[in-house]
């Protein structure tokens, strides 16, 4: 059993804060795979604690902390708002960070505070995309070392949550290796990507916190960061547009422009743009075997995350032909 407070006092010490320090500590709700908990300091501060669990996951899902770090060290560089990484500890298990301000997007919105935060999210993510890595791939060393070629490390991670896909009996609508087969008429496409940009991936409502303590609302910060990898900016779109269509998001567009994002989307384009598709959505799907979710969870993820993954094969099937 672990002791919660024993391991928030030990990465406080690894931080430069005295252990004495802590004054309070409560496990924070929303995540879907790590540990997550609040720490209060005795002088009102607060930080979050992440802790990597024991349970099994997918071939990607080890060592994910380390990933979110080095996303955190480059929020930090691009100026984009994010948790301030504090320390992490020396296994890559354990992380604590400061705690960003607001909460996570939602219905209260109003339809002028969206349009106006989706454009600020635009230049937030077109800052992140200036960050460029040594080599492409997950900086965690999941899948091995990093590659020097875009088409190496993302073919190697379509791969992983494939042979996933097969080794946990994943409930796909199609069988495996007819989906290989079709996201392999697509791998040319992948050689135009030539500089590892910093790519969140997992930015969907839920990662974005919004907040209004000084008045209009503003992006508060940009959280879990442990998907990031080092790739294809254009990838960053899919979950920017969950189960949807990042060309009908004219805010976010029109701000990820004008800091200078890149977002044209010919046949090249949205031939990548479908393999990242159906990367997330296999990736949906596989880990509710692992993470064993409940049966009215995975119908969920086969009647609205299934269909998506046909729909990505089909663009494939039809731009690579």
């Amino acid at each position: 059993m672990v002791d919660s407070w024993e391991r928030a006092r030990r990465i406080l010490q690894d931080a430069g804060i005295p252990p004495g320090r802590l004054a309070g500590l409560r496990p924070l709700t929303g995540g879907t795979y790590n540990t997550v908990e609040e720490l209060t300091l005795t002088d009102g501060g607060r930080h979050v604690l992440k802790a990597a669990p024991d349970a099994p996951g997918l071939s990607h899902e080890k060592r994910l902390l380390v990933s979110e770090a080095e996303f955190y060290r480059g929020a930090q560089a691009a100026g984009v708002p994010a948790p301030r990484l504090l320390a992490l500890d020396e296994d890559g298990g354990v992380l604590l960070m400061t705690a960003s301000p607001g909460d996570p997007w939602d219905t209260s919105l109003t339809e002028a505070e969206q349009s106006s935060l989706r454009r600020e999210l635009g230049r937030h993510v077109a800052a992140l995309h200036r960050i460029t890595g040594p080599a492409f791939g997950y900086p965690s060393g999941a899948l091995g070392p990093p590659a020097a070629d875009w088409r190496t490390a993302f073919t190697g991670m379509l791969d992983a949550v494939l042979d996933d896909a097969r080794r946990f009996g994943a409930r796909l609508p199609r069988p495996v290796d007819e989906v290989a087969r079709t996201l392999g008429t697509a791998y040319d496409a992948l050689g135009e990507v030539t500089v590892p940009a910093l790519v969140h991936f997992d930015l969907w409502d839920g990662n974005i916190l919004v907040d209004r303590s000084a008045g209009p609302a503003r992006v508060g910060g940009l959280i879990d960061g442990e998907r990031m990898f080092w790739g294809d900016p254009l990838a960053e779109f899919v979950s920017l547009a969950l189960l949807g269509d990042i060309r009908k998001d004219e805010a976010f567009l029109a701000g990820y422009r004008e800091a200078g994002g890149h977002a044209e989307f010919d046949t090249p384009a949205l031939l990548r743009l479908a393999l990242y598709r159906a990367y997330l959505y296999l990736i949906m799907l596989v880990e509710t075997v692992p993470r064993a979710m409940g049966e009215d969870h995975v119908r969920w993820r086969e009647k609205a995350v299934a269909p998506e993954l046909v729909a990505a094969l089909d663009a494939i099937r039809d731009r690579a032909s």
